[in-house]
C-alpha cells in the first residue's frame, strides 16, 4: 500500500491493512513486546478456557454467557490495541512505499576520473545505477535522472527535486559551496553536472529514508521506556492486589457465613479494567504517529529519540540569513547629501545598478522605480560602459559619456572622492554612520567623484517571525540568533526579530563551544545547518536538522534531514515534538484517571455478592455483578477505539508553558477521565440488561 497525497487519517485502505495486521499481532511473540497488553492477552486465553470448560460441563447458562461475552470483549481489547499500532505503522509504511517508488532502474553515464576530461561532451560507459560504487564519476545531462547520491564536482544545473521534497520549484546545484549535494532519483532540468558518487548500492539517501520511516523498525525513546516501566509496575501492583482478593473473599464468606466467593473470571476482568490498558494499548501508536507527522512535514528523523528530544528542547539556535531574515539585504531608503535632491540620488543609483545582477543591485532598481515610476524610461545607453564590482575597487557603476557614476562601500567611495579632489561633507559621513548603527549597510553613490548620498541596505526580517518567537518564549524556549555579522548589526536584527539572544561573528568553533556551554548548564539544544562547517555543531546538538540541499557532511552529522531545505522548519519540528509529548501526557493522564474512576464505579457492584455492605457505594446503580464487570470491560475496549484518532493526529497544539499544560491536562483529560467512565459504564450496563 502506498500513501496517497492528502489521504484521510482513517482511510479505507489504511483500515483494511491495519485490520489484517491486527490479527497477525496476536502471536505471543508480538504481544510480549507490550507487557500491559500481554496481561490482557493471557487473561483472554484463560477466560476462553473457562468458557469452553463450562460449555463442556453444562454449567449454568447465566455464568457461561458471562464468560463467553467476557472472553469476546477481552479479545476485542487486545485487537483494538493492535489496531491502533497497526494504523500508525501502516501510515509510516505507506510513506516508505511511496519512497520505494523512486528506486527505479536508472541508467548512468560513468566517465573517467580525470578532471581535464570533464565536460558536457565527455563520452562514458552506460551502466545500471546499481553498478555504481562510491568514488565513481558520472555525467548527468538535461532531462536525465541523477542515478545516485553524490557531490557535484563540475558544472551547474537546475534540478527538479519534487520526487523527494514534493516541491515543484527547481533548485540550482553547482560544484563548490554548500549547495553541491544531489540526491538519487531527482532530475536535471537544464545544463549538465559531473557527480562523484558518495554512497554504495543499498546505502543511498532514499534507502536510509525508507529505513527511517519504517515505523515497525522504530526504537523506543528513553521517556517511552520509562513510561512503559511505570505502566508495568502499576500492572504488577494491581495483579498482586487482585490475586489477594480471592483468598480474602474465601475467608470473608467462611467467616460471615454469607455471600459468594468471587470467581476467577471476575478477578481477571477486574484486573484488565484496573491496569492502564488505555495508554498501554496506545503508547506505541503515539510514538510511531509522531515520526509519521514529521515525515508528513517533509522531515526525516533518524530515530524516535530525535523527535522526542525536539519536544524537550529549551534552546533554539537559528541562522540569521534565510531563517530570521530573507536571504539577501535589500535597499530600503535613499539618503541624499546636503544640497542634492533625492531625485538626483535615485537616478544615479538606478543607472549604476542597471547591470548589477546581484540581489542587492536588483533591489536598488526596484526601490527606485517604486518611489519614482517615471525612471522606468531610463535604459542602458548605447555608449554606456558598465564597471563591474571588483575586490580591489569595492565599487561598481557605469560610464555615460562624461558621467562617471559609482556606488560601493563607503570607505571606497570616500577614497575615490579624495583622489578626484572632492570632499565628503561631515553630514553625509554621519548619515552613513547612522545607517550602520541601525544594523544596516551603507552604500555611497558618487558622480565624477562628487558624493551624492547613501543607499541604505538592510536585512528584511520575515513577517510573522517575531510572533513565532513569542510563542516559543511562552513555551519556555530560548531563541538565539547565530550570524557572522558584527555585534552592532547582530544586535539591531535581534531586537527587530524579537530573539532572546544572539551570537555575532560566529565561527564553527564558536558555535560548537556555545552548544557545549548550553548543554553543560542542563539545556537541550536544537540547531539547523547546511554546510560542512556546520557539521561539528550539528553533531553536538541534541536536535540537529540538516538541509537536504546541504553537504553530505552536514546530513551525516544531523539526526534529522529537512527535505524542503527550509531553515524555519526547525520551529515546526519543535512544535511536532511538543505535540507528541503533549499527546502522550494527555492520554496518560486520561488513562490513569480512567482507571481510578473504573475502580470506584465497578467495585461496589461487582463485589456486592461477596461483600453485601458494598452495595451502598453503588452510586451509579449498576444492576448485577456480572453486568457491572462486563460493562467495564466493554467500556475499556471501546475507549481505546475512541482515542485512536487522537493518538494518530495528536492533541491540539498549544504554545503553553509546561506548568500551564499540566493544569490543562489535569482539568480536561484528568477530570474527563474521571467523569466519562461513570457515564459510559452505566449506559453500557443499561443496554446489557435490556438485551
Amino acid at each position: 500500500m502506498t500513501l496517497k497525497k492528502n489521504e484521510p487519517l482513517l482511510s479505507g485502505n489504511l483500515i483494511r491493512e491495519a485490520a489484517k495486521e491486527s490479527l497477525k499481532k496476536l502471536s505471543p511473540k508480538a504481544q510480549a513486546k507490550n507487557p500491559v497488553m500481554l496481561i490482557v492477552y493471557l487473561g483472554s486465553i484463560f477466560t476462553g478456557a473457562l468458557f469452553i470448560s463450562d460449555l463442556l460441563h453444562g454449567t449454568a447458562a447465566r455464568q457461561t454467557s458471562f464468560l463467553g461475552w467476557l472472553t469476546v470483549w477481552l479479545w476485542f481489547t487486545v485487537l483494538f490495541a493492535n489496531f491502533a499500532e497497526s494504523l500508525a505503522e501502516g501510515r509510516a509504511k505507506a510513506q516508505a512505499n511511496a519512497l520505494r517508488g523512486l528506486k527505479t532502474a536508472t541508467p548512468a553515464c560513468r566517465i573517467p576520473s580525470k578532471p581535464d576530461l570533464w565536460n558536457d561532451t565527455t563520452e562514458g560507459i552506460i551502466v545500471d545505477a546499481t553498478q555504481l560504487r562510491k568514488g565513481d564519476i558520472v555525467l548527468v545531462k538535461a532531462g536525465e535522472i541523477i542515478p545516485c547520491d553524490g557531490e557535484v564536482v563540475r558544472g551547474i544545473a537546475s534540478v527538479n527535486e519534487s520526487a523527494i521534497t514534493g516541491e515543484s520549484a527547481p533548485v540550482v546545484r553547482e560544484s563548490g559551496g554548500d549547495f553541491s549535494s544531489v540526491t538519487g532519483g531527482t532530475t536535471v532540468l537544464s545544463d549538465w553536472i559531473v557527480v562523484r558518487v558518495e554512497s554504495d548500492p543499498g546505502d543511498s539517501f532514499i534507502d536510509r529514508m525508507i529505513a527511517m520511516v519504517e515505523g515497525a523498525a522504530r526504537k523506543r525513546t528513553p521517556n517511552e521506556v520509562a513510561l512503559t516501566i511505570l505502566l508495568l509496575a502499576l500492572s504488577v501492583l494491581f495483579l498482586i492486589v487482585v490475586a489477594v482478593m480471592l483468598p480474602a473473599s474465601v475467608y470473608s464468606v467462611n467467616a460471615n457465613g454469607t455471600g459468594e466467593v468471587v470467581t476467577p473470571a471476575m478477578l481477571i476482568a477486574l484486573l484488565v479494567c484496573l491496569i492502564p490498558t488505555t495508554i498501554g494499548g496506545l503508547l506505541s501508536a503515539i510514538g510511531i504517529a509522531g515520526m509519521s507527522r514529521l515525515m508528513s512535514a517533509n522531515v526525516i528523523a533518524r530515530s524516535g529519540r530525535a523527535v522526542e528530544a525536539a519536544g524537550d528542547v529549551d534552546v533554539l539556535l537559528l541562522d540569521k540569513t534565510g531563517t530570521i531574515t530573507f536571504g539577501n539585504r535589500r535597499a530600503s531608503a535613499f539618503h541624499p547629501a546636503p544640497g542634492i535632491t533625492v531625485e538626483a540620488l535615485r537616478e544615479a543609483a538606478l543607472l549604476s545598478s542597471l547591470a548589477d545582477d546581484t540581489p542587492e543591485g536588483k533591489s536598488i532598481v526596484e526601490l527606485a522605480l517604486k518611489e519614482e515610476p517615471s525612471l522606468s524610461s531610463l535604459g542602458a545607453a548605447e555608449d554606456a560602459t558598465f564597471i563591474p564590482f571588483t575586490a580591489q575597487s569595492r565599487m561598481s557603476g557605469v560610464n555615460l559619456g562624461s558621467r562617471q557614476i559609482r556606488k560601493g562601500a563607503t570607505d571606497a567611495v570616500v577614497r575615490w572622492a579624495k583622489d578626484t579632489g572632492h570632499a565628503v561633507v561631515p553630514q553625509l559621513k554621519r548619515q552613513a554612520d547612522a545607517v550602520s548603527s541601525r544594523g544596516a549597510t551603507a552604500l555611497m553613490v558618487a558622480e565624477n567623484g562628487s558624493p551624492l548620498g547613501v543607499i541604505e541596505l538592510k536585512d528584511i526580517v520575515k513577517p510573522g517571525i517575531a510572533q513565532r518567537f513569542a510563542e516559543l518564549r511562552e513555551m519556555g524556549i530560548k531563541t538565539i540568533m547565530v550570524t557572522g555579522d558584527n555585534p552592532l548589526t547582530a544586535a539591531a536584527i535581534a531586537a527587530e526579530a524579537g530573539v532572546d539572544d544572539f551570537v555575532a561573528k560566529a565561527t564553527p568553533e564558536s558555535k560548537l563551544r556555545f552548544i557545549r556551554d548550553q548543554q553543560a548548564n542542563g539545556h537541550l539544544v536544537a540547531m539547523t545547518g547546511d554546510g560542512t562547517n556546520d557539521a561539528p555543531a550539528l553533531a553536538q546538538a541534541d536536535v540537529a536538522v540538516a538541509m537536504n540541499s546541504g553537504t553530505q557532511a552536514a546530513k551525516d552529522a544531523a539526526n534529522m534531514v529537512d527535505l524542503d531545505s527550509s531553515p524555519t522548519k526547525l520551529i515546526d519540528i519543535v512544535r511536532i515534538g511538543k505535540q507528541m509529548l503533549m499527546t502522550r501526557g494527555a492520554l496518560t493522564t486520561f488513562s490513569l484517571a480512567n482507571d481510578v474512576a473504573k475502580y470506584f464505579a465497578i467495585i461496589p457492584a461487582a463485589f456486592s455478592s461477596t461483600y453485601p455492605s458494598l452495595s451502598v457505594l453503588n452510586v451509579t446503580g449498576l444492576e448485577t455483578p456480572e453486568s457491572a464487570m462486563l460493562s467495564a470491560v466493554i467500556f475499556n475496549a471501546l475507549i481505546i477505539v475512541a482515542l485512536i484518532p487522537i493518538a494518530l493526529k495528536g492533541v491540539h497544539y498549544k504554545a503553553w508553558s509546561a506548568a500551564r499544560l499540566l493544569k490543562h491536562n489535569l482539568l480536561v483529560y484528568g477530570l474527563g477521565g474521571v467523569i466519562i467512565p461513570f457515564a459510559g459504564i452505566k449506559l453500557i450496563d443499561m443496554v446489557i440488561n435490556v438485551f
